[in-house]
């Protein structure tokens, strides 16, 4: 779909005085930066006072411009002596658009009635679409949520811009066979119940003993979509109950039943990168302290007049005593000048000064005053940045004295593939030094994910406890998940989430462990059965990866090994961990069951999981996804009816034209890319995300020999995912 160009405007008396307080303004940002179709441009972002002349000169200037679709405005809604934002926006609309009004009042009412409070206005501006929101976070997000479902916003804006609709109805007729459901929808109540996060809430109030010795199915107050194990043939499913739904439909649903971790206290040191501040930290003091030297020199008072001095050394002074006159001392760069002095002279410039040349009348005092650095009292880093792993960061928390801080617990993750066809490779034969006779054997197949994804997972400095290959049998599935959940935060699963009789993790899911699946197919390539779901869990159970938490190899994994990633801190954090949860709370615990094809493991994990991992860290929701950059395709690209991760090596390279250099971003693809082809992701560092073909045809339509489109052409500009460092062409 076209890009859809949105400004923002606070309006605020006390954020247009400290941007710092604005809350609903990067609430905004946060949003649409999730949004494909959606991008800000630089320099629109703006706060202003609760003043209608102000706020009407801005919304005039950005609708005049050409250059916005979509003006947002946040803040004097509502019934305040300052409230004047629809007094200002009203006037300036050429066409109201009620209905958006009512789909925004509607979204609102349904948590609070004090929505009723509320006096948005919408409508367009020339083609510009305007519309106000509401000041605080909450009701931002609720509003822009119910205008962002269904297409709303991109039909509108379309029209606006003069197109004919087709775009947007030729996506909507793709899924016109499949249920189209919104994250908060209830239209289909044999779909709804196990999609909608909103009426699940009766599951985290049951309890959670989990008989696991018995494999009994646990009651449900609802239906469960995935199928019974232990039905007959002819009573299982031809085609999956799951809807298919859509890439945003899916990110939205785990954005809404992912939990934020507690926070933690952790020492300052090496291993804290890659964590999130859980407070602001304030210098303790100036820094320096006290004077201090920029130079190595000798430090001297500026009054002193040219001449022969005594040059005295720590050894023979202490720099908290006054200097002697006919004095000079000797220092060295960052230490303290000594009492009454004020300016040093450079080693450089001492060499024969005495003997042919006065020192200047005014030397230069190369010294840092107390404070110069950082001032008692100043915010070095905020509550919700993250700290960096090229130690820039934890050295400015050094830098001012910080032994401990605040952050949020990071993920420890629990990680299984399923399959009785999957062997180890480590625990088979078969080899290099193997007969001929014993590798033409059928000996299975080697378990590729669970290395891949926890290589990659330990790179990011995640723990993980490896739960080994599960065999494929409802008991060995129940212990094994029901350990993870346990001693883990999150669960990490491969294989057994489509139509096979043998395709245990849906069912377990929901009828052995009570949880709730929110999505069980995606209208991705690959990854079409990625499956995600939350599990409560007793928060009375604590979980530990010590040497006598037990393993999964008790519950009929193979190949288990219980490891603490790079962190080398197993008892920090395991699963419930170190909190303790009050007897009958429970924790809701998200699971990914990915698919069993190596590649599209991998790229649904950094589509889908590594997002969820960072929300539980605590990421700003700008950070929760992987970067997306602008890239030149250098190979033809089919298209798919779904959206496709096509896996690339991104290189940069400096283009010369005539009116100078830029840098230009090409991107090549890395072959074949079946789901099983695990190789398409080896030295991949990015995913183009390919459109739709009904996105692709309808955005072409009407170009010269364009209609009809089912690739993308060499030389082409698409978006991609980057995932790994990118090289230099």
């Amino acid at each position: 779909m076209t890009l859809i160009r949105v400004a923002i405007l606070t309006v605020s008396d006390t954020a247009s005085a400290d941007r710092s307080t604005d809350r609903s303004g990067p609430t905004i940002r946060d949003l649409i930066a999730q949004r494909i179709s959606c991008q800000i441009p630089e320099g629109h972002y703006r706060i202003v006072a609760d003043d209608v002349a102000a706020i009407q000169s801005v919304v005039t200037d950005w609708t005049s411009s050409n250059e916005i679709d979509w003006v947002i405005t946040t803040g004097g809604t509502g019934f305040g002596m300052r409230d004047v934002t629809p007094e200002a926006i009203a006037p300036l609309i050429e066409r109201p658009a009620p209905g958006l009004v009512h789909l925004m009042l509607s979204a609102s009412l349904d948590k609070t009635p004090l929505a009723a409070l509320a006096r948005p206005v919408a409508g367009t501006i020339k083609k510009t679409l305007v519309t106000t929101l509401p000041g605080s976070p909450k009701a931002v997000t609720e509003n822009l949520e119910a205008l962002l479902q269904g297409g709303v916003l991109e039909h509108a804006i379309d029209l606006i811009k003069g197109g004919s609709g087709k775009q947007v109805h030729a996506a909507l007729s793709l899924s016109s066979s499949e249920v189209a459901q919104t994250p908060d929808s209830s239209t289909s109540a044999s779909t709804s119940d196990s999609q909608s996060s909103h009426h699940h809430h009766h599951h985290y109030h049951s309890h959670s003993h989990s008989h696991t010795n018995h494999s009994h199915p646990r009651p449900r107050s609802q239906a469960a979509l995935s199928h019974d194990p232990s039905a007959p043939v002819p009573a299982r499913h031809r085609k999956s109950p799951f809807p298919q739904i859509t890439l945003e439909n899916a990110l939205q649903l785990i954005r809404q039943n992912i939990q934020l971790l507690p926070i933690e206290i952790l020492s300052v040191d090496y291993k804290l990168g890659g964590r999130i501040l859980a407070e602001d930290v304030y210098a303790p003091q100036d820094i320096p302290i006290r004077a201090t030297t920029s130079v190595d020199g000798y430090a001297l008072r500026s009054t002193d007049p040219p001449g022969t001095y005594t040059v005295l050394t720590s050894s023979t002074h202490t720099p908290s005593s006054p200097l002697p006159p006919g004095s000079i001392f000797r220092i060295n760069t960052g230490a303290p000048l000594p009492l009454g002095t004020d300016t040093v002279i450079m080693v450089e410039d001492t060499e024969l000064i005495s003997t042919y040349k006065p020192f200047p009348d005014s030397p230069p005092r190369r010294r840092r005053a107390p404070g110069s650095d950082v001032r008692k009292g100043d915010v070095v880093r905020q509550k919700g940045e993250l700290v960096g792993r090229g130690g820039g960061d934890v050295g400015v928390l050094v830098f001012v004295g910080r032994k401990e801080v605040r952050v949020y617990k990071k993920p420890v993750i629990a990680l299984m593939s399923t399959g009785n066809e999957l062997v180890d490779l480590h625990d088979v034969g078969v080899g290099a030094g193997a007969s001929p006779s014993k590798a033409e054997e059928w000996g299975g197949i080697y378990d590729t994910n669970r290395p891949s994804l926890r290589a990659v997972l330990e790179s990011l400095g995640y723990e993980v406890i490896d739960l080994g290959i599960v065999p494929d049998d409802i008991t060995s599935h129940l212990n094994t998940l029901t350990h993870a959940l346990h001693t883990a935060d999150m669960v990490l699963t491969t294989g057994g989430t489509s139509m096979g009789p043998t395709d245990l993790l849906k069912p377990i899911i929901e009828r052995y462990l009570g949880g709730t699946i929110h999505f069980g197919r995606v209208g991705v390539k690959p990854g079409k059965p990625t499956t995600f779901g939350v599990v409560p869990v007793s928060g009375s159970l604590s979980g530990s990866t010590g040497p006598d938490a037990g393993t999964a190899g008790d519950a009929g994994a193979t190949g288990t090994t219980v490891t603490t990633g790079v962190e080398g801190n197993a008892s920090a954090s395991a699963g419930i961990g170190s909190e303790t949860k009050e007897a009958g709370s429970t924790i809701p615990k998200p699971i990914f069951a990915l698919p069993g094809n190596p590649a599209s493991a991998l790229v649904m994990f950094y589509v889908f999981v590594l997002p969820a991992l960072r929300r539980m860290g605590g990421f700003p929701e700008r950070l929760c996804e992987l970067p997306r950059v602008v890239v030149q395709i250098q190979n033809p690209m089919p298209l798919d009816p779904r959206v496709e991760f096509h896996r690339v090596i991104i290189k940069s390279f400096l283009s010369t034209t005539d009116t100078g250099s830029s840098m230009v971003l090409k991107a090549y693809s890395t072959g074949g890319q079946r789901s099983s082809r695990v190789a398409s992701l080896a030295g991949a560092n990015g995913l183009v995300v390919l459109p739709t073909l009904a996105q692709a045809q309808a955005n072409s339509e009407g170009i010269k020999g364009k209609a009809g489109k089912t690739r993308l052409e060499t030389g082409e500009f698409v978006e991609a995912l980057v995932i790994g460092e990118i090289e230099m062409g």
